[in-house]
C-alpha cells in the first residue's frame, strides 16, 4: 500500500475515535438517559426452578412454581432474565375452584429491576390478561391499561420478590427494613419488606434455618390473595423461599417448598 494511502487511513481511524469528543460540546443541550444501576447478585441465576405445594390447613389445593429460563433474553436491547410463576389447583379439586395463573417478569441481568411483565389469570369463570413494559430510561410503563409516570427502577410483583434475594439478609436484624415500589394496575405502591426474626423450619423439601420477612404490599401479591404476607428465606447466600402463608380470614394458606434445582450454589441453610 503506498505510504499516502497508509496516511490516510491512519488520519481516518484518528478522526473517527476523537469524533465523539470532537462533537459532543455540540449536542450539549440534548437530554442523557440516565446511568442504570448495578445490582450485585449471588442469590439466583440461570435455570433455577423451585416447585411448592398449595395448601388449606390438610389440604393440598394446588401447585405454584417459580421458574427461571435457562436462556438470556433480550428486552428493550437488555439482557434479562425471563422468571415466571405459576401456581394452578389440582384438577381433581377444578370443579370446586379452578386456577391456571401466570406471572412472567423480565429483570435485567445487571441490575435486577424489570423491563417487561405480563399476567394472565384464570380463575374460575374470571379471566384477565395484563401487560406492562417499563422504560427504566424515562421511567414510564406501557400498559394494557395506558401509560403512567413511574419512580426510578420501579418493581413489579415478581421482579420485586427476586431482588429482595440480592440484600444481605445474613447480617440482617429483626427490625430492619427494605425499601422499594411495587407497580401494579397503573399505579406505583410502596413495598416495605420488614425483617421478623430467624425460624428454623421443616417442609417437604427438608429442614432450614430461615430469615421471616414480612412485604407490606398494598396490591398485587404474587400469589394472588390478600390478607398478611409472610416468607421464610433461606439463611444463606441464595435466599430462597421456604415457605410462605398468607393470612385470609377463614385461616391462612401455606405454600412449602417441595423440590429445587438450578440453584446458584449449595443451600447451606438447609439442615437434613
Amino acid at each position: 500500500m503506498p505510504p499516502y494511502v497508509c496516511k490516510s487511513v491512519r488520519f481516518l481511524i484518528v478522526i473517527c475515535a476523537l469524533l465523539p469528543a470532537l462533537t459532543g460540546n455540540l449536542n450539549s443541550d440534548e437530554k442523557t438517559s440516565p446511568a442504570l444501576r448495578y445490582t450485585p447478585n449471588n442469590a439466583f441465576g440461570l435455570g433455577e426452578r423451585l416447585t411448592y405445594d398449595v395448601g388449606y390447613k390438610f389440604i393440598s389445593a394446588g401447585t405454584a412454581v417459580f421458574d427461571i429460563a435457562d436462556k438470556v433474553e433480550y428486552v428493550q436491547g437488555r439482557p434479562c432474565y425471563k422468571i415466571s410463576f405459576q401456581v394452578a389447583s389440582h384438577k381433581s379439586l377444578d370443579f370446586l375452584y379452578k386456577v391456571r395463573d401466570t406471572y412472567r417478569s423480565y429483570v435485567d441481568v445487571d441490575g435486577i429491576f424489570p423491563w417487561k411483565f405480563t399476567q394472565q389469570i384464570r380463575e374460575r369463570n374470571y379471566s384477565k390478561d395484563y401487560s406492562a413494559e417499563f422504560d427504566q430510561y424515562s421511567r414510564k410503563a406501557k400498559t394494557s391499561d395506558g401509560t403512567f409516570d413511574t419512580p426510578e427502577f420501579v418493581h413489579d410483583v415478581v421482579s420485586a420478590f427476586y431482588y429482595v434475594r440480592t440484600f444481605d439478609l445474613k447480617n440482617s436484624h429483626k427490625g430492619d427494613i427494605i425499601k422499594l415500589h411495587n407497580f401494579v394496575s397503573g399505579k406505583t405502591h410502596p413495598l416495605d419488606v420488614h425483617v421478623l426474626g430467624r425460624e428454623r423450619i421443616e417442609v417437604t423439601a427438608g429442614v432450614f434455618d430461615c430469615v421471616v420477612v414480612e412485604p407490606k404490599i398494598a396490591a398485587g401479591s404474587p400469589f394472588g390473595f390478600k390478607g398478611r404476607l409472610v416468607l421464610w428465606l433461606s439463611d444463606d447466600e441464595r435466599k430462597i423461599p421456604i415457605k410462605v402463608r398468607t393470612q385470609i380470614p377463614i385461616g391462612s394458606i401455606d405454600t412449602e417448598l417441595k423440590y429445587y434445582e438450578g440453584t446458584r450454589g449449595a443451600i447451606t441453610a438447609k439442615v437434613r
